[in-house]
């Protein structure tokens, strides 16, 4: 047994996991392995079936999080030759909201083989949007009744979360709503599988399924105004007492411990969602820092003081990141995505040629042409809704555009204007906080796309016009996984007794400051205005063009299917 210590953290993402082995003396990872889902995420159909799933549907396949546990953590803890001995706690992430139905012995119903042909048996991924007539429903309904708790999620209930995917279940498949002993959190039911019993986090709790610290879940009649057979929701299926992040759910159980290359016994802690558990590993403990978690999608976390509604905010929640502040999320629903999406669907085949030519990919390829243009050179202004909009309007139903193209228009000119598209996104998200009272002096950038693309993270320091810190770790989620893991274990293990004491010894960004450039932020606060422009005028109801489409799309599509 050596004398340091470690911790492991595990981000579930939304194509794969991957482990950290991380020293607790100084947060230095000592070995990373990525796992990608074998199944991916189902949005044509079940695994076994050829039957089409519905639209905007996102399922996973819960054996998929176990093959993280059995093929990353062992994987990091031979590329590091640490003695299981000196692993003391493990923590994990998730990207959230992602639940499943389980029966009372806490497996998925999708594993019975009376069920797994029912979609509503399986994993329903964050970005499910199926529940969106649900949602609409829920969002009516709770404003009618003039329910407290809207106001706490910016005054929309998302198709993305718990209650709605619920509700869907309980209008579509009510025999798997009968058959569901709870509705869990993927990072919960994860949890559950390490340490045999089930532990809800507060934080996936108070973000996503409408629970409240002093006030716990809504009321029994405002569920049974959704669906009758709902009244009972939180005595029955969303039963149990909610821990607070940091909080260890238990042990490592002896059945886990020997395919991870672990102690039994090691603390494990609470589950935590990926933005969330980012906040500490960057080392933010304190107001006025806005922590991006930058990937496919964005989540955007900030502490305050106190309680303060902001329009579309993803909502405020007690403890809800550190203990002792209030903390905010909003988010953008696509990011990363939408760059994967121009790259695979329409770039041009010379672009990949001169791409591989270069010994570039063609992000590559494309970023380092973009980056000869100034800021409104190209003529170009997008909407980054291309997987709808979750902060500040909360709807799925928007879709993207891009403005002021000509037949001289060049891919990286539109790549340009889709990177200041997502950029001018969050501005909105920033300018929302500011006007609330919730101060933002301040950036903090980390996963992947902040360490591959510099252009991007100059275009977001101008168009909010302030400096961006950017993340040691490209598995910054992951670490700040680990630090609760190294919190559950506690001082006496050789971890720590709180949060504040794991990030002031843990927490790493680089030396390097993205500053906002003057003469950018002066042109781009020009463009800015035009994008608000478009933005209020097809997303706050004065031209429902993108609704009308895809309500036209979607009559088609049923059409098609009785022919």
């Amino acid at each position: 047994m050596g004398t340091d210590k470690f911790s492991i953290g595990i981000d579930y993402g939304t194509q794969s996991g991957r482990a950290v082995l991380v020293r607790l003396q100084d947060g230095m990872e000592m070995a990373e392995h990525v796992t990608e889902y074998r199944h991916g995420v189902m949005d044509v159909k079940l695994p076994h079936l050829d039957k089409a799933l519905g639209y905007e549907w996102a399922l996973q396949h819960p054996m998929d999080y176990l093959d993280v546990l059995r093929q990353s953590v062992p994987a990091v803890m031979q590329a590091a030759g640490v003695d299981p001995a000196d692993v003391i706690g493990l923590g994990i992430d998730f990207t959230a909201c992602t639940i499943l139905p389980v029966d009372v012995n806490l497996e998925p119903l999708c594993f019975d083989p009376a069920f797994r042909d029912n979609p509503h048996s399986w994993v329903k991924l964050w970005k499910h949007h199926a529940a969106q007539e649900e949602a609409n429903k829920l969002n009516e309904i709770a404003g009618e009744r003039g329910e407290e708790f809207l106001a706490r999620y910016g005054g929309k209930i998302s198709s993305e979360w718990m209650i709605p995917k619920i509700w869907q279940i309980a209008d579509e498949a009510p025999e798997i709503y009968e058959a569901a002993d709870q509705f869990i959190e993927a990072t919960d039911w994860v949890i559950s599988q390490l340490t045999g019993e089930l532990k809800r986090n507060s934080c996936t709790a108070g973000y996503k399924a409408i629970w409240h610290k002093r006030d716990g879940y809504p009321t029994a009649d405002f569920f049974e105004s959704l669906h009758p057979a709902m009244r009972d929701l939180a005595d029955t299926k969303l039963r149990g007492e909610v821990y607070p992040l940091g909080t260890k759910a238990g042990e490592l159980q002896d059945s886990f411990a020997a395919s991870m290359n672990l102690s039994p016994g090691i603390a494990i802690a609470v589950g935590n969602v990926d933005a969330h558990a980012a906040v500490p590993a960057m080392g933010v403990v304190t107001p006025g820092k806005l922590v991006m978690a930058m990937g496919t999608s964005i989540c955007h976390m900030l502490l305050g003081t106190e309680e303060r509604t902001v329009e579309g905010m993803c909502g405020v929640v007690e403890d809800g990141i550190i203990e002792g502040y209030y903390g905010y999320e909003a988010g953008q629903s696509a990011v990363g995505d939408i760059f994967g999406w121009f790259v695979d669907e329409q770039v041009p085949a010379y672009v990949y040629r001169q791409a591989e030519a270069a010994g570039q990919n063609v992000h590559q390829w494309l970023e380092e042409r973009a980056s000869t243009y100034r800021p409104g050179e190209t003529g170009l202004l997008a909407l980054d809704w291309m997987n709808g909009n979750r902060s500040v309007l909360v709807d799925t139903e928007l879709s993207g555009m891009v403005l002021g193209l000509t037949l001289a228009t060049k891919p990286e000119e539109v790549y340009r204007a889709l990177l200041e598209a997502t950029a001018f996104g969050t501005r909105k998200i920033v300018d929302a906080f500011h006007q609330s009272g919730v101060a933002v002096e301040e950036l903090y950038a980390c996963g992947g796309l902040p360490q591959k693309n510099k252009l991007l993270m100059q275009i977001f320091a101008d168009v909010t016009n302030r400096p961006i810190y950017i993340a040691d770790s490209v598995q910054t989620p992951a670490v700040g996984a680990a630090m609760f893991g190294a919190v559950a274990a506690g001082a006496e293990a050789g971890g720590y007794d709180s949060v504040l004491d794991a990030a002031d010894k843990m927490a790493r960004v680089k030396e390097e400051v993205i500053q906002p450039i003057p003469e950018n932020v002066e042109i781009y606060e020009l463009i800015y205005q035009e994008y608000n422009t478009l933005h209020d005028y097809f997303g706050r109801g004065a031209n429902d063009v993108m609704k009308r489409l895809k309500s036209i799309r979607s009559q088609s599509e049923r059409k098609l299917t009785v022919q």
